[in-house]
Protein backbone atom coordinates (compact mmCIF):
# COMPACT_ATOMS: atom_id res chain seq x y z
CA UNK A 1 0.00 0.00 0.00
CA UNK A 2 2.93 2.33 0.60
CA UNK A 3 3.68 2.41 -3.13
CA UNK A 4 0.08 2.97 -4.20
CA UNK A 5 -0.77 6.20 -6.00
CA UNK A 6 -1.71 9.10 -3.70
CA UNK A 7 -5.30 9.06 -4.94
CA UNK A 8 -5.68 5.42 -3.90
CA UNK A 9 -4.17 6.08 -0.49
CA UNK A 10 -6.83 8.77 -0.01
CA UNK A 11 -9.71 6.44 -0.88
CA UNK A 12 -11.53 5.64 2.38
CA UNK A 13 -12.97 2.32 1.17
CA UNK A 14 -9.62 1.15 -0.16
CA UNK A 15 -7.81 2.22 3.02
CA UNK A 16 -10.32 0.29 5.13
CA UNK A 17 -9.73 -2.82 3.00
CA UNK A 18 -5.96 -2.37 3.24
CA UNK A 19 -6.13 -1.94 7.04
CA UNK A 20 -8.22 -5.10 7.40
CA UNK A 21 -5.65 -6.96 5.33
CA UNK A 22 -2.62 -5.48 7.09
CA UNK A 23 -3.06 -2.84 9.76
CA UNK A 24 0.40 -1.42 9.10
CA UNK A 25 -0.96 -0.10 5.79
CA UNK A 26 -2.63 2.62 7.85
CA UNK A 27 0.64 4.51 8.20
CA UNK A 28 0.72 5.03 4.44
CA UNK A 29 -2.82 6.35 4.16
CA UNK A 30 -3.30 9.93 3.01
CA UNK A 31 -4.20 12.57 5.62
CA UNK A 32 -7.94 12.31 4.86
CA UNK A 33 -8.40 8.68 5.97
CA UNK A 34 -6.08 9.25 8.93
CA UNK A 35 -8.54 11.92 10.09
CA UNK A 36 -11.59 9.71 9.52
CA UNK A 37 -12.90 8.28 12.79
CA UNK A 38 -14.28 5.10 11.19
CA UNK A 39 -10.95 4.31 9.51
CA UNK A 40 -8.90 5.11 12.61
CA UNK A 41 -11.15 3.02 14.86
CA UNK A 42 -10.82 0.06 12.48
CA UNK A 43 -7.04 0.44 12.56
CA UNK A 44 -6.54 0.89 16.32
CA UNK A 45 -8.84 -2.03 17.08
CA UNK A 46 -6.37 -4.19 15.16
CA UNK A 47 -3.24 -2.61 16.62
CA UNK A 48 -3.48 0.26 19.07
CA UNK A 49 0.04 1.43 18.26
CA UNK A 50 -1.09 2.82 14.90
CA UNK A 51 -2.68 5.63 16.90
CA UNK A 52 0.64 7.38 16.30
CA UNK A 53 -0.33 7.79 12.63
CA UNK A 54 -3.81 9.17 13.30
CA UNK A 55 -4.63 12.84 12.86
CA UNK A 56 -4.05 14.91 16.02
CA UNK A 57 -7.76 15.55 16.53
CA UNK A 58 -8.39 11.79 16.71
CA UNK A 59 -5.48 11.25 19.09
CA UNK A 60 -7.48 13.63 21.30
CA UNK A 61 -10.73 11.70 20.81
CA UNK A 62 -11.57 9.66 23.90
CA UNK A 63 -13.41 6.89 22.01
CA UNK A 64 -10.50 6.40 19.62
CA UNK A 65 -7.87 6.46 22.36
CA UNK A 66 -9.82 4.05 24.57
CA UNK A 67 -10.11 1.63 21.66
CA UNK A 68 -6.36 1.94 21.08
CA UNK A 69 -5.26 1.48 24.71
CA UNK A 70 -7.65 -1.42 25.22
CA UNK A 71 -6.00 -3.17 22.28
CA UNK A 72 -2.46 -2.17 23.27
CA UNK A 73 -1.81 -0.12 26.38
CA UNK A 74 1.48 1.18 25.01
CA UNK A 75 -0.51 3.32 22.58
CA UNK A 76 -1.10 5.71 25.51
CA UNK A 77 2.21 7.23 24.44
CA UNK A 78 0.51 8.65 21.32
CA UNK A 79 -2.61 10.01 23.00
CA UNK A 80 -3.10 13.75 23.33
CA UNK A 81 -1.87 15.18 26.66
CA UNK A 82 -5.38 15.75 27.99
CA UNK A 83 -6.18 12.05 27.55
CA UNK A 84 -2.90 11.01 29.14
CA UNK A 85 -4.29 12.89 32.15
CA UNK A 86 -7.67 11.12 31.96
CA UNK A 87 -7.99 8.55 34.73
CA UNK A 88 -10.33 6.25 32.77
CA UNK A 89 -7.98 6.16 29.78
CA UNK A 90 -4.89 5.54 31.90
CA UNK A 91 -6.59 2.77 33.90
CA UNK A 92 -7.66 1.09 30.66
CA UNK A 93 -4.08 1.25 29.39
CA UNK A 94 -2.72 -0.07 32.70
CA UNK A 95 -4.88 -3.18 32.40
CA UNK A 96 -2.70 -4.04 29.43
CA UNK A 97 0.59 -3.30 31.17
CA UNK A 98 1.24 -1.26 34.28
CA UNK A 99 4.48 0.11 32.90
CA UNK A 100 2.43 2.40 30.65
CA UNK A 101 2.05 4.53 33.77
CA UNK A 102 5.27 6.06 32.44
CA UNK A 103 3.22 7.82 29.73
CA UNK A 104 0.53 9.08 32.09
CA UNK A 105 0.37 12.73 33.02
CA UNK A 106 2.45 13.66 36.10
CA UNK A 107 -0.65 14.26 38.22
CA UNK A 108 -1.76 10.65 37.68
CA UNK A 109 1.71 9.30 38.41
CA UNK A 110 1.33 11.17 41.72
CA UNK A 111 -2.14 9.75 42.45
CA UNK A 112 -1.64 7.55 45.51
CA UNK A 113 -4.72 5.35 45.02
CA UNK A 114 -3.92 4.75 41.34
CA UNK A 115 -0.28 3.99 42.15
CA UNK A 116 -1.22 1.63 45.00
CA UNK A 117 -3.51 -0.27 42.66
CA UNK A 118 -0.69 -0.65 40.17
CA UNK A 119 2.17 -1.59 42.51
CA UNK A 120 -0.03 -4.29 44.07
CA UNK A 121 -0.06 -5.92 40.63
CA UNK A 122 3.50 -5.08 39.62
CA UNK A 123 5.86 -3.81 42.29
CA UNK A 124 8.39 -2.66 39.72
CA UNK A 125 5.88 -0.08 38.46
CA UNK A 126 7.28 1.93 41.38
CA UNK A 127 9.96 3.13 38.95
CA UNK A 128 7.35 5.19 37.06
CA UNK A 129 5.64 6.93 39.96
CA UNK A 130 6.20 10.44 41.23
CA UNK A 131 9.24 10.83 43.53
CA UNK A 132 7.06 11.72 46.52
CA UNK A 133 5.31 8.36 46.24
CA UNK A 134 8.62 6.52 45.99
CA UNK A 135 9.20 8.05 49.42
CA UNK A 136 5.78 7.00 50.76
CA UNK A 137 6.15 4.04 53.11
CA UNK A 138 2.73 2.52 52.34
CA UNK A 139 3.37 2.61 48.59
CA UNK A 140 6.88 1.20 48.96
CA UNK A 141 5.70 -1.60 51.28
CA UNK A 142 3.02 -2.66 48.79
CA UNK A 143 5.51 -2.60 45.91
CA UNK A 144 8.13 -4.58 47.80
CA UNK A 145 5.52 -7.08 49.01
CA UNK A 146 4.61 -7.75 45.40
CA UNK A 147 8.20 -7.83 44.15
CA UNK A 148 11.26 -7.45 46.34
CA UNK A 149 13.24 -5.98 43.46
CA UNK A 150 11.00 -2.90 43.64
CA UNK A 151 13.17 -1.72 46.53
CA UNK A 152 15.69 -0.44 43.96
CA UNK A 153 13.13 2.18 42.87
CA UNK A 154 12.23 3.34 46.39
CA UNK A 155 13.67 6.32 48.20
CA UNK A 156 17.08 5.52 49.69
CA UNK A 157 15.92 5.65 53.32
CA UNK A 158 13.84 2.50 52.79
CA UNK A 159 16.86 0.40 51.89
CA UNK A 160 17.91 0.53 55.55
CA UNK A 161 14.41 0.03 56.97
CA UNK A 162 13.98 -3.48 58.38
CA UNK A 163 10.20 -3.31 57.98
CA UNK A 164 10.58 -2.67 54.29
CA UNK A 165 13.50 -4.91 53.49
Amino acid sequence: FQYAAPGLRADKKLVLEAVRENVMAFQYAAPGPRADKEVVLAAVREDGRVLQHAAPELRANKDVVLAAVCQNGWSLEYAAPELRANREVVLAAMRFNGDVLYFAAPELRASKDLVLERVRQNGNALRHVAPELRADKKVVLEAVRQNGDALQHAALEFRADKKVV
